[in-house]
């Protein structure tokens, strides 16, 4: 914020003045503080517009962790949710897409099971081995959303956590106590997360923006804004990515959306859009690539389904 002042004859008029850029254009705020105004005089009129245009502000933009989304690009993003189609599934739907993403977000992650063996598993009483816990344990978390639809709490994301790796890991359900990295196959260093000293207080900032802001959006971008965010902070020493893309489902579920499967072969493209998020703060690619993943999962589960 500047002062501006005009001459008007012998009179100098004087404006605090914000700039802003709205539709790739930039716009102006400009509030009147007075004539000929003395320094005293001057800083205290400041001061008050100072505040009345932090609240126009407020009104025109939403702060989004990284970045600031004006009220045009949200409207632009929510337009991307009416791109999909809401349907719900039946029971033997459900199944076909809880074998599908439990199959997919955990060969994204590295799990050598593979999807024609994830039934067989899953019918097992007793699993064996870390993988095998880890594919009952997903299976069980998407059953847990299907039914509970819990609004976004550290308790919800905690609990995701535990069901997904009780058995196979001894931290399962508890935030991490040390610095994590994500690195590519060449050991490059991706994404690295928050300090454990700020990791308490990223988790309730995400948890008070959800429920201060998840009326602004459509619950695809809502999903997807939770979702980048979850993994900006990587909560858990392992397993960041598993429960991220419940919690995603998890928020869709609560809005009476169908889950999203991302697929395991469309990985790469999945990181690219996290990336795009974490570096450029770019929703945008995100929002696109699950409007992606939403058809394809929808196309899938249906489609098997009819040829059963």
């Amino acid at each position: 914020m500047y002062i501006e002042e005009r001459k008007l004859g012998k009179d100098i008029k004087q404006y605090l003045v914000h700039s802003y850029r709205d539709k790739g254009k930039v716009r102006k705020i400009r509030k009147y503080l007075g004539r000929n105004l003395a320094k005293e005089e001057l800083e205290k009129a400041k001061n008050k517009a100072r505040m009345h245009i932090l609240e126009l502000l407020a009104e025109l933009n939403t702060e989004v962790f990284l970045f600031t989304l004006t009220k045009n690009k949200i409207k632009k993003l929510n337009k991307l949710d009416e791109k999909i189609s809401i349907m719900h599934f039946d029971p033997k739907e459900w199944q076909q897409f809880t074998e599908e993403f439990t199959y997919n977000t955990n060969a994204i992650e590295g799990s050598t099971v593979q999807r024609d063996e994830v039934p067989e598993i899953l019918e097992k009483q007793k699993a064996s081995g870390a993988e095998e816990l880890e594919t009952k344990g997903v299976a069980k978390a998407v059953n847990f959303i299907r039914n509970a639809k819990k609004d976004v709490s550290i308790e919800l994301i905690k609990k995701l956590h535990k069901i997904c790796f009780e058995g196979s890991k001894s931290f399962a359900g508890q935030l991490r106590k040390v610095e994590v990295v994500v690195r590519n196959s060449r050991g490059d260093i991706l994404h690295q997360g928050v300090p454990f000293s700020e990791l308490h207080s990223a988790l309730n900032n995400m948890v008070s923006w959800y429920k201060e802001n998840k009326n602004k959006f459509k619950p695809l971008v809502l999903a997807a804004i939770m979702h980048n965010q979850f993994e900006y902070i990587h909560p858990f020493q392992d397993g960041n990515g598993r429960v991220g893309r419940l919690l995603l489902n998890s928020i869709l579920l609560k809005n009476k959306y169908p889950p999203i499967n991302i697929s395991l072969e469309d990985r790469a493209e999945y990181y690219e859009v996290l990336q795009e998020y974490q570096k450029n703060r770019n929703l945008k690619p995100t929002v696109e690539f699950l409007v992606k993943q939403y058809k394809k999962t929808l196309s899938k589960v249906t489609a098997k389904q009819n040829k059963r």
